[in-house]
């Protein structure tokens, strides 16, 4: 009795929440900025922090030529590393994969100025720290001063009356309202600073995150035995992914197949010995023996299906999405640009990707639409399932995308998650596939 009016409650509260047409767009976008707003702060303190370090980084330079600051090196590049690290959890918080440059916390900190002309983590570190130090505090001080400025100018007309010469203000002091249709101009600029924060306010924090995301990664230059390692690993995990394979083929053909054909030989052995004297018990005896074989046959073909789905040998690529697409829970729109046909291999992969992705999607982001997109340009195939649920996606939450990475990893291809905390979710997954 109590769990209806609280359903219907919770119904109710949810359509408030989440508003419909154009009201939803905007809502978005309010959402949207103010966590851009939100993130921008905690942006423009790690600025405040880094423009405080540049002097000390400037005094232990002097004082190291002159030798005493020699002692300083070790305990500011950790402190340089701190506050890098900080703007490395910032990025990862809002969906930017940022991987740590450093073999280790402190062994590789550099002791010596050489050291630290020949540590190319460090030189980008503090590439970084002087770009954020400006850069990324001016952004800071805007995302914060543009909604204060419009919740000021919008109010403006309540409280002007009220005001004193020195307070009648607008634009924080740039312009001054002396009438009341002064005060009422100054609340229609209000409503367009709102409407340039609405607007420009996620804008905003991409410009002050792009130095970190520039720098704060491994040297590209440094790469290769990061690519050597990877290309090792994923040979391995092809391996593994081959000798699962199999185990599993021979688990379903000994346990399910096989046993149905060495009862069809028992069977059959039955009636060879009832024909004579029973006919008719022969006769039902066959009977069995052909339901088993029809049993047999139909796990061998669920065998094939699950090594190559019929699907995608039927109606290919598109069609096999196209069925996913269609028996998502969640709507989900389609657009494959796929001129001929890939390899098996990268075809079978690909759906696996989308049936795995909109599987997730339907249990874990909820979202109210997906979308798929599938193109090949030149030799690769480019996989990208978006979604507009709650973010937050995690390889180690059993969501699959452990399962996505390696199949992908398995054929030399690529796995980009982007899910922030709020959404929205996408994969990009790219595969070679070939000439």
């Amino acid at each position: 009795m109590v769990r209806e009016p609280m359903r219907r409650a919770k119904a109710w509260l949810d359509a408030q929440l989440r508003p419909e047409g154009e009201a939803a767009d905007l809502w978005a976008l309010l959402l949207a900025s103010l966590r851009a707003t939100g993130y921008g702060i905690v942006g423009a303190g790690f600025a405040f922090l880094a423009l405080y370090t540049i002097p000390l980084l400037l005094l232990t330079f002097v004082l190291g030529v002159l030798g005493p600051g020699r002692l300083l090196i070790r305990p500011m590049t950790r402190w340089v590393r701190t506050i890098a690290g900080l703007e490395r959890g910032r990025l990862r918080r809002l969906g930017y994969e940022v991987k740590n440059p450093y073999l280790g916390p402190y062994i590789d900190t550099p002791r010596k100025f050489r050291e630290l002309k020949a540590d190319p983590s460090v030189r980008r570190d503090l590439t970084w720290l002087v770009i954020h130090g400006t850069w990324g505090l001016i952004l800071g001080a805007l995302l914060i001063q543009l909604p204060l400025t419009a919740v000021h100018d919008v109010s403006y007309p309540l409280w002007w009356m009220f005001a004193t010469d020195s307070e009648q203000n607008l634009l924080n002091g740039m312009l001054k309202a002396e009438t009341a249709t002064a005060a009422l101009l100054g609340c229609a600029t209000g409503v367009a600073v709102f409407a340039l924060w609405i607007l420009f306010g996620t804008n905003l924090l991409d410009l002050q995150t792009r130095p970190g995301r520039a720098f704060l990664g491994p040297d590209p230059g440094m790469d290769l035995s990061e690519k050597v390692a990877r290309l090792t690993a994923t040979r391995a995990a092809a391996l593994d992914a081959h000798a699962v394979e199999l185990r599993r083929i021979e688990r379903a053909l000994h346990d399910g197949a096989q046993n149905r054909i060495v009862a069809v030989n028992v069977l059959i052995g039955a009636a060879r010995r009832e024909i004579q004297r029973d006919p008719a018990r022969a006769d039902q005896i066959l009977e069995r023996a052909q339901d088993t074989v029809e049993g047999a046959l139909a796990e061998l073909r669920a065998v094939v299906r699950s090594i190559l789905p019929p699907v995608l040998e039927d109606r290919g690529l598109a069609g096999a999405l196209s069925a996913l697409a269609s028996d998502c829970a969640v709507p989900c729109t389609l657009e494959v640009d796929v001129e001929g046909r890939c390899p098996a291999s990268v075809e079978a992969t690909a759906y696996f990707v989308v049936a795995e992705s909109l599987t997730n999607v339907a249990k874990h982001s909820r979202a109210t639409s997906a979308s798929v997109e599938v193109r090949r340009t030149g030799n690769t195939l480019n996989v990208l399932v978006a979604d507009d649920g709650r973010g937050g996606a995690d390889a180690a939450g059993g969501s699959g995308l452990a399962g996505i990475a390696r199949r992908v990893e398995a054929l030399d291809g690529t796995v980009a998650v982007h899910s922030p905390v709020g959404g929205p979710t996408e994969i990009r997954v790219e595969l070679p596939c070939g000439s």
